[in-house]
């Protein structure tokens, strides 16, 4: 089980089934970046077992590189109409779904982050629904950042242990990335145990 965290002012329901989040589709303009492969594994856990969930609805959302979110008005920008770097997926029968997309940003006041969602499905027993955000280690954030074109920002405000929202279990969602030697691109695998009432 991992801790449920706030949803935050950016979450839209846009309703993209889609693997690679990168591009926006009103234009077909992809945000440039470090790329970045999440999978997520979701189970179902009871006392006797832990099983795949099947049909489940996981929906990501995060920053590009300069730090803004799509479909956002915001005092320092305005995406609205424009849906890059969202998107959602319905696990398979392993409950498990991968998502294309590429190392997130930095904005003033929070640490690097991908906020995620996890509801049931059309078909699901139960209606449920779990909220939370993933993490990285500063020192890989840093590693990346020291690339383009995240290093046109400047220094980062916030790591992770000044951040108030990851002082609350954060610890427990940071995600641990492998780097692949050639392409320089990450991957990382979150296992999430969901209990049903």
């Amino acid at each position: 089980m991992r801790p449920q965290q706030t949803e935050g002012p950016y979450f839209v329901d846009e309703r993209l089934n889609r693997s690679d989040i990168r591009s926006d589709p009103s234009d077909g303009s992809e945000k440039e970046g470090v790329l970045l492969r999440l999978i997520f594994k979701v189970k179902q856990v009871s006392p006797d077992a832990c099983l795949p969930i099947e049909g489940a609805i996981v929906d990501i959302w995060h920053c590009d590189a300069q730090g803004v979110y799509s479909d956002a008005s915001d005092p320092n920008f305005s995406t609205l109409g424009q849906k890059f770097l969202r998107g959602y997926q319905k696990t398979d029968a392993n409950g498990t779904v991968e998502f294309v997309t590429i190392f997130p940003g930095w904005y003033p006041g929070r640490t690097v982050h991908v906020h995620f969602k996890i509801q049931g499905g059309e078909n699901s027993q139960q209606g449920y629904e779990f909220t939370s955000q993933l993490y990285f280690e500063d020192t890989l954030t840093d590693q990346v950042f020291t690339q383009s074109p995240y290093n046109t920002r400047g220094q980062r405000t916030i790591r992770n242990d000044q951040d108030g929202i990851f002082r609350d279990g954060g610890d427990q969602l940071i995600l641990q990335l492998t780097q692949d030697q050639t392409s320089g691109s990450y991957s990382g695998i979150f296992h999430i145990g969901l209990e049903m009432a």
